[in-house]
Parts: structure tokens; sequence; C-alpha cells
């Protein structure tokens, strides 16, 4: 294992970072070893609305920068965050207990969003001529005014890759930013904003605080002018109803029990080596993971023989290089919601086909990837998130009733089809209810795909992130109409009679040339 880039030392300088006015401190574990990482300082519903109140004097300077200025501040981060992938890479790690691999996906990621935003935000946000009601006689415009101060609130699972996806896009757009960082994940997005600070970006544009959702969560979004959130789609409900009580927008993206279905005409052996990447990177601790399977009857057998081999010859570990296939939980409490759910399914007839056990042997939260068959809605991982270690597997026998099971869910953010046609792949693909669809992938297509919006259907959540969507959400448009002087609108009964035929005339002329 290659030596340790992050240091206590490291872990105090980031952490002072924190805004926070208080000596209040909380242990935060590493879940390679249990031990405490770091104490992580606390902040309070006043230290808040300190750093909401310093971004908004911020954001006057960053918004009246311009594009060019912003422009070249975030394409500097982009080549520290690339810089400094070594050190990023170590803190994820050490943070959520994930392998190197899937480390790596999210500083790449952040990387290439960060580049995106730099690069789309003038084509995407810049003031645009759109047509007239009287075209000659007004002008009309269409600016874009960045929204102010956005409240991000991102989880411990892909805290930097998350983190990046509402921050750099905010601040592309001229917004400042004051994100509630969880425990679990606050050293990695402290040290990506340290690098985007190093870039240029003021030191009060993006603020980062910690402590319980109860008290600084609320605090955040009582006075932010948009609100960012990623997480349970309960909690997700009671910030959405916040924000329309304060009339503010809100992106919000939710939980999933996310489906893959395998048809006939797959290569099993291929299938099974990415349905098992797509069930279990991060232990399944990401909100686009497969957790329900549907395979059809004809390549079941083969299929499920070959994902079983995988998941048992693959390496469980946390160690800092490139050694590992699989990670660990994050926590003990991830570690109970997945024995909790395996219990139950297994104490109402659901069988293991393989995992199913912990692995203490490597680590204290680690479990090894579990399979389940015969899994019934009686069941609470029938419908329920696990968002950890456990995938159900169920047989159809026609690409119908794999379309119909998929979409029976509350949930609609991913979903996954593997085929051997791409043609097959795109016609079932379209049938699926979901706002992110992967062909021959179980999620990395959509997730990378950094110009393309990524957000959820029914109970997934609402909005999009990433895409000239994902920056939209940071804006108000203004529409500015003008006179041109070459006529004067009517104002009076007698004018209006006069310029009745005139303006019908007109309506006919455009309709006829098909101009909008």
């Amino acid at each position: 294992m290659r030596a340790m880039t992050a240091s206590p030392e490291l872990f105090a300088s980031l952490t002072d970072d924190v805004v926070a006015s208080g000596s209040d401190t909380v242990p935060v574990a590493t879940p390679s070893t249990g031990e405490t990482l770091h104490e992580l300082p606390r902040s309070s519903a006043g230290d808040v609305h300190d750093a909401v109140a310093r971004a908004r004097l911020a954001q006057l300077a960053w918004a009246r920068a311009g594009f060019a200025e912003r422009r070249r501040v975030l394409l500097r981060a982009h080549d520290l965050v690339l810089e400094r992938r070594e050190l990023l890479l170590d803190l994820i790690q050490l943070e959520s207990g994930k392998t190197r691999g899937q480390a790596f996906e999210e500083v790449f990621g952040a990387a290439s969003l960060t580049r995106y935003n730099a690069l789309a935000a003038r084509r995407v946000l810049r003031g645009r001529r759109r047509r007239s009601g009287v075209p000659v006689v007004l002008t009309t415009r269409v600016r874009y005014r960045p929204r102010g101060v956005a409240g991000v609130i991102t989880p411990w699972n892909y805290a930097l890759s998350l983190a990046a996806m509402d921050v750099v896009p905010a601040l592309a757009a001229g917004c400042a930013v004051v994100q509630k960082a969880d425990d679990q994940g606050a050293l990695s997005i402290l040290a990506l904003r340290r690098a985007f600070i190093d870039a240029g970006v003021p030191e009060a544009l993006w603020a980062v605080v910690t402590g319980e959702g109860s008290e600084v969560g609320e605090a955040l979004t009582d006075v932010a002018d948009y609100i960012c959130f990623t997480g349970s789609t309960a909690t997700g409900r009671r910030i959405g109803e916040k924000a329309g009580r304060r009339l503010v927008g809100a992106s919000l993206e939710l939980g999933g029990k996310n489906p893959l279905i395998v048809l006939d005409d797959v290569d099993p052996e291929q299938a099974a080596t990415d349905a098992a990447y797509a069930c279990f990177a991060a232990m399944g601790q990401l909100c686009v993971s497969i957790e329900r399977i549907y395979v059809h009857r004809a390549v079941a057998r083969a299929f499920t023989r070959a994902l079983i081999d995988r998941l048992e010859q693959a390496k469980l570990g946390s160690s800092l290089d490139y050694g590992s296939d699989f990670g660990s939980l994050a926590s003990a409490a991830q570690l109970a919601r997945v024995e909790a759910h395996l219990g139950d399914a297994l104490a109402l007839g659901a069988t293991v086909l393989t995992g199913g056990r912990p692995r203490t042997d490597v680590g204290p939260w680690f479990f090894q990837p579990t399979v389940l068959i015969g899994v019934t809605p009686s069941m609470h991982v029938y419908a329920e998130e696990t968002f950890g270690a456990i995938a159900s597997l169920y047989i159809v026998d026609s690409e119908e009733e794999a379309i119909l099971a998929a979409n029976a869910s509350e949930y609609g953010l991913n979903a996954a089809v593997f085929t051997g046609s791409t043609r097959r792949g795109q016609r079932v693909a379209n049938a699926l209810e979901a706002g992110n669809v992967n062909i021959n992938e179980g999620y990395r297509g959509s997730y990378s795909s950094f110009a393309a919006p990524m957000g959820g259907m029914k109970q997934s959540g609402v909005g999009r992130r990433n895409g000239p969507e994902g920056l939209l959400r940071f804006v108000e448009p203004v529409t500015i109409s003008a006179m041109t002087g070459v006529l004067q609108l009517p104002r009076t009964g007698r004018e209006f009679g006069a310029l009745e035929q005139p303006l019908l005339l007109l309506a006919w002329v455009l309709r006829g040339i098909r101009r909008r």
C-alpha cells in the first residue's frame, strides 16, 4: 500500500475553514478501521446566517466580474483538482471506505464538470434577443440574473463529486454558495474548496458549515435564495415544502430503487461483470446504484452463475491503491441498515445466492456483496431503497414483463438495460420511467455526461443538475422590451381602430412565412 498523502496536521488545517464560532467538535471515524480520523467543528444557526451575509457581499463582486473572469478562475481550479488528485483520493477513501478506483471516478468527474461549466456558462447564460410581440415596433431581450446565495446540502456517500455538481454551476452562474457538508464527507469537500480558493474564488463566496440538519440545515433553507439537496425522499419532501412556502426554487435529487434489465441476447459473462459493478460500486451506497435485476429466463442460469463467480472472486478492501474491487460500508449505521433489510427478507422466505455476511476480517463495516432471490412485496428490500450491499434478482419471461416490473416503483431515478442490440436497447430505454437510462452500463454513462441533465422522476426528485439545465437553476430570466420609435402602440379606442387591420395583416403574414 502506498504512503498516505493526508496527515492529522492537514485535517486540522482543512477543518479550520469550517464556519464555526464555538469550540464544539464531533469525532469522525474512518470506515477502514472504525477509529477516529479527526475532530470536526460544529456550526450553529448563527454561523449559517453570518456565512450567508458574507456570501451576499462577495456575490455582488463575483457577478460583476463577468463570464471571462469566472471562466479563468474555474479552469485554474480544474487544473488544481487534477494536480492535487492524490490528496483528494486519500481523503475520499479515508472518509467513505470506497476503493481507489471509485474515488478516482469522483475526482475525475469533479474536474470534468468544472471544465464543462467554466466553458459552457457564457454560451448558456449570455443575454439573447427574442422575437418581440410586434416586430419592428418593439425589441425584446432576455438576460439572466444570478439568484444570489445558493444553499447546498450534500450527503456523505459521494461527497466530493455531488458537491461539485451543485457548487460549480452555481459559481459559474455568478452565485455564491453556503454548503452544509455531511460530517463523513467534510474533509473531501474542504479540500476541494481549498483548490477553488487557491484558484481565485473569494473565500466568503463558498462557505462550508457542518452540524445537525435540524439546526444548521434548517437555518440554511430558511435564508438561501435557492436550495440544492441530495438525500432521502422524506427529507427532500420537507425541504421542498419549505421552499414552496418561501417561494424560492429548489432542485432535489432523492432516493432510488434502480432497475437493471438483462435481455436474452447478452453475453452472460460480460453482463454479469457489468452488473456486479453497477450494484456494488461504493458498496451500493450511491443514489443511482442498481438494486433490482430483471434477467430473461433464457440467460438466467448462465448470468446468475457468472454473477456469483464474479462477486465471490472480488477483493474487498480500502487500501490506498488500486488493489481492491469493492470497499466498505461507510458507518455502523449503514451496516445495521443492510443487516436489517437482509434479516427481514430471510425471515419472510428470500434466499441468498451469494454474500449475506459481514466481513469483519477486512474491516469493521465491510459486508460481502449480497444477491437475493425469492424477494416478495412483503419484504422491506422489495420496494424500499437499501442503499448498500444488497441487490435482488428476478427472472422474467419477456421484454415486456421486465419493463412493467422495472416501472412498478414509486422511484424513477436511474435504470439500465443490457442487450446485444443497440436498437433494442434504445427501444427499451424509451419505455423506462426514469430520469436517467443507461444501455450496457449501470449508471456511469449518464452520471458522467456532464453536458446532459441528471435527475429523477416520481419520488426520486425534482429539477436537474448538469448540462444547460444545471446552470439555468441558478439564474432568474429577466425579459427587457423596448420601443423602437418606428410606431407608437395604440392607447385609445380610435388608435386601436386604426391599427386593427394592419396588425391582423401582420399576424397573417407571419403565419404564412412561419415566423414565430
